[in-house]
């Protein structure tokens, strides 16, 4: 925002800014009404309703193990050779970063501290990143296992933040996927498989209790 003009006096400037004041809530009001329910989700601060468990250990390892058998269905990427393909991560989070374990040295730098908090909001814009693509691919909700295991995670371990239509997101299979799409499924649910490895060794992390001794 620019600065108001030097010459303005100190009346005129105190009277601009009572009226913004006065404008300014019913606006932002009428911006959070209009955001769709997952943006205004997004936009909260990220916190487990309970602190990570077994329960939200399993379903991590479960979602990692979905993910790398459906990797294998050749029928979800027909004409590529899928092991072959860059992976794409989501470059959007810093999820490797915030939850490497205290003391762990990365970029080489090493920690001195762990932030749960920071660790599971990137964990949580990963998962909804990943999970609003997926839903959205035909193909694979022909093979449901890797949706149904993610939304699990989420429901079991991220309540407080889930959106309430997450189940609407899913479309239905109504179309044949096209080479570009399969193409691009393939180096998504890649990148996605590592990304999990991450998020399944920070959920144990978290669970272990290690990160507050």
């Amino acid at each position: 925002m620019t600065e108001q003009s030097q010459t303005e006096s100190d009346s005129t400037t105190a009277d601009k800014m009572h009226l913004f004041k006065l404008y300014s809530a019913p606006a932002l009001l009428l911006l959070m009404l209009s955001l769709p329910v997952w943006q205004i989700s997004e936009s909260l601060p990220v916190m487990s309703t309970t602190p990570m468990n077994d329960s939200c250990v399993n379903s991590a390892r479960m979602l990692l193990k979905n993910i790398t058998q459906a990797l294998t269905q050749t029928e979800l990427f027909t004409g590529i050779n899928c092991t072959e393909q860059n992976m794409e991560l989501n470059t959007n989070t810093n999820t490797p970063y915030v939850c490497a374990p205290k003391e762990a040295t990365c970029l080489g730098k090493t920690k001195v501290d762990f932030n749960q908090e920071s660790c599971l909001s990137n964990i949580w814009r990963d998962l909804s990143h990943y999970y609003k693509f997926f839903t959205a691919q035909p193909d694979l909700l022909r093979v449901p296992t890797v949706i149904h295991s993610l939304r699990k995670l989420m429901e079991n371990c991220f309540v407080e933040s889930l959106p309430t239509n997450l189940t609407q997101n899913e479309a239905p299979v109504n179309h044949a996927s096209t080479y570009s799409e399969r193409l691009n499924l393939c180096k998504t649910l890649r990148g996605f498989q590592v990304r999990t490895i991450t998020v399944s060794r920070a959920i144990s992390y978290m669970s272990s209790g290690e990160h507050t001794k």
